[in-house]
């Protein structure tokens, strides 16, 4: 299959990629986050979520960062909702769309939801009826798709139950999410193979952490599956706090110097989302999590 000739990245740092900081991170540093992602070209950003601040402290001023924003024509805000409450938060901040999330593990679903993974999806029921009514867009999640902590292997049948339940139910699109990052690219394409049996490859999307090196591969294997749809999080912020050792998700700068090398289209400019990511990082107090980026800024 020939690669696609343009892609798109849902940057996923400011939800994804700070929630699991141990320091507070204030509103201000998290608007200019956003801001910094709108200035080098990121066309979707996840903005925060809407869960409880008990379980996600990070996320506790979403709502705060949703209304300081620069909003940019054509860029879509994206909050992640787990149930109708949060839905209801979202919409009243100005989220463009959201996202729900289920698990393609039981033991992971148990693990960091406290449901199965059947109660997980009956939970989005009411959501996804009040977004059809207010005309938002939903976004699906599944995660654990190439492995969990927990079980271990993930059948690719069990990932594909969930994502089609999620379409089923109005889901626009789902991305399918390497979790803990132990996925590898034969792995990766014989499961994208399996799920664009039952629906559009481009209606899919892909979500890898970097834990054992192996996220560039797997991006470019689906690449090469027709998939152009990828989340990731600028300067590699993020991580797995169920897997020893996660590095974190895919560097959004390592991503875009992938697609520059293959000639495919995304919109980004690179130098200034390095710039973007090395900011934050100061902020955090962290090293750079892209080689990309570090490379670059070190010229």
């Amino acid at each position: 299959m020939n690669l696609p000739s343009k892609v798109r990245l849902v940057e996923v740092g400011p939800r994804d990629g700070l929630q699991n900081e141990k320091q507070p991170i204030s509103v201000a540093d998290k608007i200019q986050l956003v801001n910094d992602l709108n200035a080098a070209g990121l066309s979707t950003i996840e903005v925060g979520s809407f869960v409880s601040p008990k379980w996600v402290p990070q996320m506790a001023g979403s709502a705060e960062v949703f209304t300081g924003i620069e909003r940019k024509p054509g860029v879509v805000y994206q909050a992640l909702t787990p149930n109708l409450k949060g839905f209801e938060a979202a919409l009243a901040a100005g989220a463009d769309e959201v996202a729900v999330f289920a698990a393609a593990s039981e033991a992971f679903s148990q693990k960091n939801i406290n449901c199965s993974i059947s109660e997980s999806l009956e939970r989005f029921r009411d959501l996804m009826a009040a977004a059809q009514a207010a005309n938002i867009p939903v976004r699906g999640y599944v995660s654990c798709v190439l492995g969990c902590p927990y079980d271990g292997e993930v059948a690719p049948a069990q990932v594909l139950s969930v994502a089609r339940e999620l379409f089923a139910m109005g889901c626009y699109e789902v991305s399918v999410g390497d979790t803990i990052g132990v996925g590898t690219a034969g792995k990766t394409r014989e499961l994208f193979n399996l799920l664009a049996r039952e629906m559009p490859r481009e209606k899919l999307g892909g979500h890898f952490h970097d834990t054992y090196g192996q996220a560039l591969a797997n991006i470019y294997a689906s690449l090469q599956e027709g998939i152009e749809i990828f989340d990731s999080s600028v300067a590699g912020l993020g991580g797995c706090p169920y897997a020893k050792g996660a590095t974190g998700n895919v560097a959004t700068e390592d991503v875009v110097y992938l697609l520059n090398g293959l000639g495919i289209a995304h919109g980004i400019d690179l130098p200034r989302l390095a710039a973007a990511g090395q900011r934050i990082c100061d902020v955090l107090g962290r090293a750079n999590g892209s080689r990309v980026a570090r490379a670059l800024l070190s010229q």
